[in-house]
């Protein structure tokens, strides 16, 4: 078999984790002879005894380093060198180790939407945050409760209300708040449910709830 210098075919990629959990990189490699794998973070040699806990291994094409627990020490570029008598490769991606913590976000924030009468009405937030947060629908102001009419439910950071069955009287502002122990985050949107009798432009007779009101 002919010599072939080693190439990437799936090169590192960056990994964000939490401080105290487990990060993972992981590349692939091909050449002939199999190439020696030589680890490095920041431009220093990477071993058992500069990383204790660190476990290395090339088995099958596959280069893997573990970090059991990160720190935010650990955090840096990390660069896997591979080489043969043909020729030498690298592959560099960084690791980001965050704090335990993390303030609600919204990854995808209300939509203000308009629907007939009687149809089923989902409304959608995407939220993220370290601890995970108390998410809550509130409808002008005043927090909305899981029953047979309103369903929220949640998978993942995927929250959702959905109205079973919209009347004109479900119209008005609908909001989510996100709170933790480190922060609060609220998005806000407008409903409008148009009756069977409603010409367009639908008659404008809901009450505008102030952000102020809406947030507290």
């Amino acid at each position: 078999m002919t010599t072939k210098a080693p190439t990437f075919t799936q090169p590192l990629q960056s990994v964000v984790a939490l401080e105290g959990s487990a990060a993972t990189f992981e590349a692939h490699i091909s050449g002939f002879p199999v190439p020696e794998v030589s680890w490095y973070r920041d431009g220093q040699v990477l071993s058992a005894a500069t990383l204790p806990g660190v476990q290395i291994s090339f088995s099958d094409g596959r280069a893997k380093l573990v970090i059991p627990s990160v720190t935010e020490a650990n955090s840096g570029r990390y660069t896997v060198q591979a080489t043969n008598g043909s020729g030498q490769a690298t592959s560099t991606a960084e690791l980001l180790v965050t704090a335990g913590t993390a303030p609600p976000n919204f990854s995808q924030r209300l939509q203000s939407m308009t629907a007939r009468q009687g149809s089923q009405v989902r409304l959608d937030v995407r939220v993220t945050g370290i601890p995970t947060p108390v998410v809550k629908f509130y409808r002008d102001g005043v927090e909305i409760q899981s029953s047979p009419d309103f369903q929220i439910l949640q998978e993942g950071d995927l929250y959702s209300l959905i109205i079973a069955e919209a009347y004109p009287e479900d119209s008005g502002t609908y909001s989510v708040n996100a709170t933790n122990n480190v922060g609060r985050a609220t998005s806000t949107a407008e409903l409008l449910i148009q009756g069977e009798e409603e010409a367009v432009p639908a008659k404008k007779t809901k009450t505008i709830v102030s952000t102020a009101q809406i947030s507290q």
